[in-house]
């Protein structure tokens, strides 16, 4: 199985590639998307998660046309978070006595 290298966090490529490419503030994306800045801003730099209500908002903001469906989003929100916790290190466990 291929493992994926260290995933950006979802809020990285909104801050780096979407607004950007609208040429947004951070305030009017807020506004746009139903948020308060802080909220956003929480997302853009990485200290909160994309919610699975913030990808839908995401969703009907940029559309599914323009790379706005809400499940990429809490894939890459799902993969990021996964990736943190195999840095972390695997909590130990009892592997499981499957019959054969």
């Amino acid at each position: 199985m291929t493992q994926i290298y260290d995933p950006p966090h979802p809020g990285e490529t909104l801050r780096e590639d979407v607004l950007p490419a609208l040429e947004i503030t951070v305030t009017d994306a807020a506004k746009q998307l139903g948020v308060t800045r802080a909220a956003l801003s929480r997302v853009l730099n990485c200290r909160a998660a994309i919610s699975p209500e913030m990808a839908l908002r995401i969703e009907n903001w940029l559309g599914v046309e323009n790379g706005g469906r809400a499940d990429a989003w809490v894939a890459q929100q799902a993969a990021y978070d996964l990736w943190q916790a195999r840095k972390a290190g695997a909590p130990t466990v009892q592997r499981a006595a499957i019959p054969h």
